[in-house]
């Protein structure tokens, strides 16, 4: 489909985030046009970050309850990620350096961003920023764990890299911007010494 034109927008809902509902013509391959609805949850583009020591061959993971996951059959709700957060105005960079540090307790001054996608494309208008970086014991600065304003209480796990891999497979590790950077990691061998 192609030449959109969005006809109306309604708010469905603007309580945590924006949830819309849009209703939009199109004109399909075949050259005729089509009235569609469809909702879209607007809550902002995010960063993820995978922090990882080559000598320890270790990486720094949190966990974290996570209601979506319960009440869609996660027993007890709590979920492994990699460090994450909105870039609230911003840019993902420093976005991503300022989330590690509140959350991880480490603090980066050198991250690389490896790729960015849309993680629920159709449902959700987030862009995520993916990126890595190295740590190490002298930049830990705190003990992280997130920002109490925010009602965040994040446990920092420290495992071996291929640890976190073998948690992929048994189910362990479920979130998806974690199982797409440990896999960036293991693909592009960002242990080798």
């Amino acid at each position: 489909m192609n030449n959109i034109k969005i006809l109306e927008t309604e708010i469905l809902s603007n309580n945590w985030y924006t949830l819309k509902k849009l209703t939009y013509e199109g004109t399909n391959a075949d050259g005729t046009k089509t009235i569609q609805s469809r909702e879209a949850y607007d809550r902002g583009n995010g960063a993820t970050i995978l922090l990882f020591n080559k000598q320890a061959q270790t990486v720094i993971l949190t966990r974290q309850f996570r209601m979506p996951t319960f009440i869609n059959g996660n027993p007890g709700g709590m979920l492994i990620e990699s460090c994450a957060g909105l870039l609230d105005k911003d840019n993902p960079e420093d976005c991503i350096k300022r989330e590690t540090e509140e959350e991880t307790g480490y603090q980066v001054t050198s991250v690389k961003k490896v790729f960015e996608a849309y993680m629920s494309p159709g449902s959700v208008t987030e862009i995520l920023y993916f990126f890595i970086a190295e740590y190490s014991s002298d930049m830990k600065i705190s003990e992280g764990g997130g920002v109490a304003e925010e009602n965040e209480n994040i446990e920092v796990l420290e495992l071996p890299f291929e640890t976190a891999i073998e948690m992929i497979k048994t189910g362990e590790i479920k979130d998806a911007k974690t199982i797409m950077l440990l896999q960036y990691a293991q693909i592009n061998n960002i242990f080798k010494l």
